[in-house]
């Protein structure tokens, strides 16, 4: 009999829902909060009541009875650093979400719409992969500063559903191969993986490597430093908003959307078409860079997240790195699969669920 699981994917301004009967969808939709609503609530977390009763009404709306699920799951927020994995909703991801301990983002919700739910119904409550995963290998670690230690932040679930996703494909089981992972959305993040670990990476959120969408990617620290000290960005969130949200293509065209830079190059725009080439250009040194970490022992470079859709720009890396391994291009996001995935691992007993504790003094996740 087959495994029933309420996945819960909050973003911003909507929270996704999907049940699935083991690996099939059974439905999935996209609840929309308008602005106007979520604008009322000060903090993420005062909105958790909210958007738990959207999800239940449109469940019953659906005439879907929950007491038919086997568990729930649901999408990891800001976390302290932990291996990667399925891990039980517990005390201290409750404690550590609720007061935003490691960062605020709708994220945060999802593994706390999935306890809330799960709890009456007498059934687990899982979250997968979360953000926080952190395997680095030390030697990662050390920044060339002794006052900034290089952490993860990755889209780590779907780096790891699609390397799960092509090992499958090929016959092999998920570590059992080495990746360079290229994850390309509204944020950018590659990752290298050495038998299903994710031993390194740059960040995007914080400025490793290659610019993104509305990230800024690494910049001359020196040119950062005095752009600090000039008084255009009087505050720390000035200057953080500058660099995260304010910068990469929409700094440079004004458009975080490929398809309008696109529009843009068929225009003429030389300045367009040299910032797509950059964007390129940067990605495939990261990925170049990641290769080294594993000394040339690539199985596959693996290109996804939404700008993958695009032929131009996949082809345009292949140009640059298909000399190192093959590349396979599986484009858009797994979230949703990958969630229920991971729930089904544990229930199926194929692994045993993590436990999260607080987080040690001197940790090296």
């Amino acid at each position: 009999m087959a495994y029933n699981i309420l996945v819960i994917n909050p973003g911003s301004t909507s929270t996704k829902i999907a049940i699935f009967a083991d690996e099939e969808k059974v439905m999935e939709v996209g609840l929309d909060h308008p602005v106007s609503e979520i604008e009322k609530f000060k903090k993420t977390i005062d909105q958790l009541d909210f958007r738990y009763q959207v999800i239940m009404n449109y469940l019953k709306e659906q005439n879907y009875d929950i007491h038919q699920l086997d568990a729930c799951v649901g999408r990891g927020g800001y976390l302290h650093p932990i291996p990667a994995g399925t891990f039980t909703v517990n005390d201290a991801i409750v404690h550590d979400l609720t007061i935003a301990l490691h960062g605020d983002h709708a994220a945060n919700l999802g593994a706390l719409l999935a306890k809330k739910i799960a709890d009456p119904l007498g059934i687990p409550a899982y979250t997968v992969d979360p953000t926080a995963v952190d395997e680095m290998q030390d030697v990662a670690r050390i920044s060339g500063m002794p006052d900034i230690t290089r952490r993860s932040k990755i889209h780590a679930l779907n780096i790891r559903a699609v390397t799960r996703e092509y090992a499958k494909s090929i016959g092999k089981k998920f570590n059992e191969i080495n990746a360079v992972v290229a994850h390309m959305g509204g944020g950018c993040t590659t990752a290298v993986l050495r038998k299903g670990k994710i031993i390194d990476m740059y960040n995007g959120l914080d400025g490793d490597g290659a610019f993104a969408p509305t990230r800024s990617g690494g910049v001359p620290v020196g040119d950062l430093i005095h752009l600090c000290y000039s008084g255009k960005y009087p505050t720390e969130d000035a200057m953080m908003r500058h660099a995260v949200g304010d910068a990469g293509m929409v700094a440079y065209l004004g458009t975080a959307d490929m398809r309008e830079v696109n529009k843009m190059i068929e225009k003429g725009d030389k300045k367009a078409a040299l910032i797509k080439e950059a964007f390129v250009y940067q990605h495939s040194k990261d990925i170049a860079a990641l290769a080294a970490v594993l000394k040339g022992d690539v199985d596959v470079i693996i290109l996804t997240g939404g700008i993958a859709y695009g032929k131009d720009i996949t082809d345009a890396i292949k140009s640059y790195v298909g000399w190192i391994a093959p590349v396979a291009v599986i484009p858009g996001e797994r979230e949703m699969i990958a969630l229920a995935q991971g729930a089904l691992r544990v229930l199926t007993g194929e692994e045993k669920a993590q436990v999260y504790e607080e987080e040690p003094e001197d940790s090296n996740y």
